[in-house]
């Protein structure tokens, strides 16, 4: 069941059963976000009955949109995620908590992680804010970094501020051709499959197409450790291919997608201690 949350010109989709995503972000009728189109109608309600889901990365059940995922990501060990897929924090039902402003949706407790996510969106006259928890309830220690994952459509183009602390720009995965450094991060639309950390991330970070942006500003802790290279940033870009790509674990990228990833600081959790991070999302028209 899809929950709504409507201020002004701007209206945003949640979807708590489809790990706990914010698949809809639309100002004056004009969609932002990516969302798979073979897997949800324009209500946002999918096709087939929707399961958790889990194996490899070409198996994963991408509806788009905005989630959240533990980071780093990882298939040598049990302090690396391995997924997407993942059957309870990315594709698993979440519980939701209505306000009028807002929707708090809690995920169920993983075994793998020993983490419980909480998303709360609230609507904001000019765009929304995410608060996101990670709490340990596992009887162990967990070191774990939040990682909060936005698709877009791959035709708008990326800016990012940059501190001038650390190293700007370190690729990650894949071949991104295409990037400036000028005081600025800008990284054009381009068919590729690939991945930049951004380990000097000033703490905001701007995708735009056509007349429309959308911001997202987070805090950046410049005395902690990050993962990937300590990127608090990471811009994700994906277009479709001949055959899936083996060494992404038969990943077959469903569209021409953009990805910001905001990262939390890896953080030790004692049993019963949680992370947090927030980001706010600013929605500007020309």
């Amino acid at each position: 069941m899809v929950r709504w949350l409507s201020r002004g010109d701007l209206r945003l989709g949640l979807a708590p059963e489809l790990g706990g995503r914010l698949l809809s972000v639309r100002h004056r009728d004009v969609e932002l976000l990516w969302r798979n189109p073979a897997l949800l109608d324009d209500d946002l309600r999918p096709f087939e009955t929707p399961r958790p889901n889990s194996g490899r990365m070409g198996d994963w059940v991408n509806y788009g949109g905005d989630k959240t995922w533990p980071a780093p990501q990882g298939w040598d060990g049990p302090d690396q995620w391995p997924g997407p897929p993942d059957p309870v924090l990315d594709s698993g039902p979440y519980s939701a908590v209505l306000s009028p402003d807002s929707v708090t949706m809690t995920s169920a407790p993983d075994p793998r992680t020993g983490l419980r996510f909480t998303r709360a969106v609230t609507v904001l006259d000019d765009g929304y804010r995410l608060d996101l928890r990670a709490e340990n309830v596992s009887d162990r220690p967990v070191r774990w970094a939040l990682w909060n994952v936005t698709q877009l459509p791959g035709d708008g183009s990326v800016t990012a501020g940059l501190a001038g602390r650390r190293e700007p720009v370190v690729p990650l995965i894949g071949d991104v051709p295409e990037y400036t450094v000028d005081g600025e991060l800008t990284v054009p639309s381009q068919e590729v499959v690939g991945k930049l950390g951004v380990p000097d991330s000033a703490g905001w970070v701007s995708w735009r197409r056509g007349d429309v942006s959308l911001t997202l500003s987070f805090d950046v802790d410049p005395e902690a450790e990050y993962p990937d290279a300590n990127s608090p940033l990471e811009i994700w870009l994906e277009h479709p291919q001949p055959t899936p790509l083996a060494h992404l674990g038969d990943l077959d990228p469903p569209g021409h997608i953009t990805e910001l990833e905001v990262l939390g600081p890896l953080t030790t959790l004692a049993p019963g201690a949680a992370s947090a991070l927030v980001i706010r999302a600013g929605i500007v028209r020309s």
